[in-house]
């Protein structure tokens, strides 16, 4: 099938502006390659204390033979999605072992969660948390004893920060290993409702304390598609997962025999092989469009459009916000989980998940068919899928047509038409919307603006019976150099209900908002941001505000808006207090959001 010209057009343009970021960082790339393997580099001393306690391994990584692993792990038990991974290493040693080869685990990098986190200060940490991850796997890797490199880790910010260091080390091959989403609990929607009731005072917090316990429940994803399974779809579009692999649950044999093939393949394609696949040659520009096109036709996080620039970047391309408005405009919207459907990413797999929609998108002419991966070379090895068959890992053809279209439809007869992911543009500066949640007559939203400082305001207000006409709702000075740029999740259930009131409502910030968020109109990442003296600083109570995501605009209606001088805020109780203390230096050297909010790339 031919390429869409649109993907062709926006791949094109992504080549033309990355083009010397990216000959430098290949240059780069391949004079680390050409000094060969590393270990072979270190001093008898170097490598005594590298192999110290590596019992049985010993001889095999003196002599240098044969390939080692390095193993990142974002493991913790704080996160469900992580507490998984406690038993990998051992399991990758064993599958290296078994190769005639060693793997070592090369070092931890932390892992927030950001359900934890979600209205407490330590959000503020949250997004930096991404650089931070990056900055560790480099301390990790850069022990230089490694011919590939494995990561652990699967949620929001783990991924790309992960991402980052494996396009940094990219003369070694890296292979990405997930955990998998938890067993379904407690159906989304019923959980959305619950907190609503909450969030309108119809029930106490024991009977919202028993949904939320009923709804994380067990080990693996939380299984509404946010950030987190975002990450996973991205990871297999952009060709660093085996394939099949996202969403596979925890502690089941083929999740199993899934970690042992990665760690297994991770070894057949160093440099010591004949099918050499350093991780700098898999992440080029058709790679990060196909990861783009992925997050459209899913209906994925809006983080991701915050961290692909940084992740890209890091691999020397240059990604614009135009980019995924345009895609977004070729791309349809297949699938439908939630917040964006009723399924969670249990039944989204079953009902044919990305195997069938990758074979989709390459018959639509919507993906690089060419691209290399850690699998071979072609997406199509990810149209197949895992199964154990007498016990014996093997990939089989997907499915060839959905198995629920309620939930996941071809590409001639998709749920929308475009992907749902609007780049606006005005005198308030640049956001992003998506909207492949919120109902079409809800794309256009125009009333009086409400400017509020947190969202803590924008409760109490909401408690106070405030907000009774059709309203923006402005929450400023929650950019990454205010105070981090925090997700404000936890206004989605009031929002809700004031939109379930019948008033036109929308969130207007240079905040973010969570991968979980839906229903509700939301320009985010709003740059400029306040703190930068950004144009929404200009803005009062009672200004026409106009979010049109059909136009692509985000304008406010004052004839004096352009004369305004902004107001400044006293950000410094955001400088201390739960770690914040140590992040001064990432507040005020952090990037714009539009170019990823990134401190190191």
């Amino acid at each position: 099938m031919t390429l869409h010209a649109t993907i062709a057009d926006v791949t094109a343009r992504i080549v033309a502006r990355s083009a010397d970021s990216r000959a430098a960082y290949l240059d780069r790339m391949g004079r680390a390659a050409e000094a060969g393997v590393a270990r072979a580099h270190l001093t008898c001393g170097n490598q005594a204390h590298a192999y110290a306690a590596m019992s049985q391994d010993k001889t095999a990584l003196a002599e240098g033979r044969v390939p080692n692993l390095g193993i990142v792990t974002a493991y913790n038990d704080m996160l469900s999605a992580h507490q998984p991974f406690e038993t990998f290493p051992e399991r990758i040693r064993a599958a290296a072992r078994a190769a005639g080869a060693t793997a070592q685990v090369a070092g931890g990098v932390p892992a927030m969660c950001d359900g934890v986190t979600q209205g407490q200060p330590g959000m503020e940490l949250s997004l930096f948390s991404r650089d931070v991850i990056a900055l560790a796997a480099g301390v990790a890797l850069s022990h230089n004893c490694f011919d590939a490199s494995v990561y652990l880790g699967v949620c929001d910010k783990i991924v790309p920060g992960l991402v980052i260091a494996a396009a940094t080390f990219s003369h070694i091959p890296a292979v990405f290993l997930p955990a998998g989403p938890m067993t379904s609990g407690l159906p989304n929607d019923e959980k959305s409702r619950i907190r609503q009731q909450y969030a309108a005072g119809e029930i106490g917090r024991d009977e919202l304390m028993a949904a939320e316990m009923a709804s994380y429940h067990g080990p693996g994803t939380c299984t509404f598609y946010g950030t987190a399974n975002s990450n996973q779809m991205l990871m297999e579009f952009m060709g660093l997962h085996l394939p099949g692999a996202s969403f596979v649950n925890p502690n089941t044999p083929l999740r199993d025999a899934l970690t042992d093939a990665g760690a297994k393949r991770a070894l057949e394609i160093t440099a010591l092989g004949n099918d050499y696949r350093p991780a700098g040659q898999i992440l080029d520009e058709k790679a990060f469009v196909n990861g783009i096109v992925g997050l459209m036709a899913t209906g994925g996080s809006t983080n991701l459009v915050l961290h692909l620039p940084a992740m890209a970047r890091a691999a020397g391309v240059i990604l614009d916000t135009q980019d995924f408005a345009d895609i977004s405009s070729a791309v349809p919207l297949m699938a439908k989980v939630y917040p964006n459907g009723l399924a969670d990413v249990n039944h989204f797999h079953a009902a044919g998940g990305l195997s069938y929609m990758i074979g989709e998108l390459l018959e639509g002419g919507l993906l690089h068919p060419d691209t290399k991966t850690v699998a071979g070379d072609g997406m199509a090895h990810y149209t197949r899928e895992p199964k154990l068959q007498d016990g014996r890992l093997i990939w089989d053809d997907g499915a060839a047509e959905t198995l629920n279209d309620k939930i996941l439809r071809p590409v001639s007869d998709p749920f929308q038409k475009t992907g749902g992911l609007a780049d606006l543009q005005g005198n308030l500066g640049r956001a992003v919307m998506k909207v492949s949640a919120v109902a079409p007559e809800r794309h256009v939203i125009e009333a009086r603006a409400r400017i509020f400082a947190d969202q803590a305001e924008v409760k109490e207000a909401f408690r106070r019976n405030e907000i009774t006409e059709d309203t923006v709702v402005v929450v400023r000075f929650q950019g990454p150099k205010a105070n981090g740029m925090p997700e404000l999740h936890s206004l989605t259930p009031t929002l809700a209900v004031l939109q379930d009131r019948g008033l036109k409502v929308a969130l207007v910030t240079d905040g973010r908002m969570s991968g979980a968020s839906g229903k509700v109109p939301a320009a985010i990442h709003l740059a400029p941001e306040a703190a930068d003296g950004g144009p929404i600083a200009k803005l009062r109570d009672g200004d026409i505000v106009r979010v049109d995501a059909v136009a692509g605009t985000i304008s406010v209606l004052a004839e004096d808006f352009e004369t305004r001088a902004p107001v400044t805020a006293d950000l410094s109780a955001n400088g201390h207090g739960i770690g914040r203390e140590m992040f001064e230096v990432f507040r005020q050297n952090v990037g714009l959001s539009s170019r990823g909010a990134a401190v190191v790339v």
